[in-house]
């Protein structure tokens, strides 16, 4: 181990602190940079959480810090302090961090993982899928690396590349929860390529009674896609919500989209991308769509 790079990458990350404090979206602070820029050319902003909920996310990004002090040399360190960066919608500094860690750690494939994942929410999904695919040779059959990178090929139209990763992805899945949130972007890849039949197969092993855990969302719209709930129930749920808009309203747009209803599925991309939550994975990939159609 360089233990003089792992001591200066030390000292630059205990600056990140010191960086201006999270802004509004859409409003640019004097001397703020947007922290990423769209794909329609829109500059993103940071959206900081307010209350407790901020002073919450400040105490972790500190003790993250501290941690990292002890354990400079952990990837898993870097990568607490780099998610706790991202929870305040820093991501720039966290790509930052997991960089400085690749440069001391280059076989630890978390690293690339982390980088590649908040280089889909800047916009940049050639790197990601530059990096997931570095990580994907370091750990074959890790649930995480393989969602992600079938995510960046699918931001790219690649829904064919999607698919292999999404079919590896779903073979590491170790939890129902885990088999919900791939098997809709499996599937909605699959519909992509007009390949309905073989999207119905995904659903075969959807039921009721699943344990969803934070995959809610898709759950629901696993549901739909087997004709066991009604749109009017997603509709509720996307409400709900701005992060659920993106999730369940950028799957709803896809099944539009899929049967031909284009207007439709271009009225709900463009209702997503209205509101504020521009990292999800939903809002990111109703603005792929959008750039790609050139509306």
């Amino acid at each position: 181990m360089r233990s003089g790079t792992i001591a200066a990458a030390v000292v630059l990350l205990s600056l990140t602190a010191l960086l201006p404090a999270p802004v509004p979206a859409g409003q640019a602070a004097a001397g703020a940079e947007p922290e990423a820029v769209s794909l329609l050319g829109k500059p993103l902003y940071r959206t900081p959480a307010t209350g407790e909920a901020l002073a919450k996310l400040e105490s972790g990004l500190a003790a993250a810090a501290r941690t990292l002090e002890v354990r400079p040399d952990d990837p898993e360190a870097l990568i607490l302090y780099g998610r706790a960066l991202a929870g305040l919608w820093r991501y720039r500094d966290a790509i930052d961090v997991y960089t400085r860690g690749i440069a001391a750690r280059p076989d630890a494939a978390a690293l690339y993982r982390h980088r590649g994942h908040r280089y889909i929410t800047t916009r940049k999904f050639d790197a990601a899928v530059t990096d997931l695919e570095r990580a994907a040779t370091l750990e074959t059959d890790d649930y995480d690396i393989w969602y992600h990178l079938g995510l960046a090929h699918y931001l790219r139209g690649e829904f064919a590349e999607a698919e292999t990763a999404y079919r590896k992805c779903r073979d590491a899945a170790k939890d129902e929860g885990s088999v919900i949130a791939v098997s809709n972007w499996l599937y909605i890849a699959l519909r992509r390529q007009g390949r309905s039949a073989d999207a119905v197969k995904v659903l075969d092993g959807i039921r009721e009674g699943m344990a969803a855990g934070e995959n809610g969302a898709y759950y629901g719209l696993l549901l739909f896609y087997k004709g066991m709930k009604k749109e009017s129930e997603l509709e509720a749920t996307a409400a709900s919500s701005d992060l659920d808009l993106a999730t369940t309203g950028y799957g709803l747009a896809c099944w539009h989209l899929a049967n031909n209803e284009t207007d439709r599925a271009f009225a709900l991309f463009e209702k997503i991308l209205a509101v504020p939550y521009w990292p999800a994975f939903g809002y990111i990939a109703a603005e792929a769509e959008v750039h790609r159609a050139g509306r």
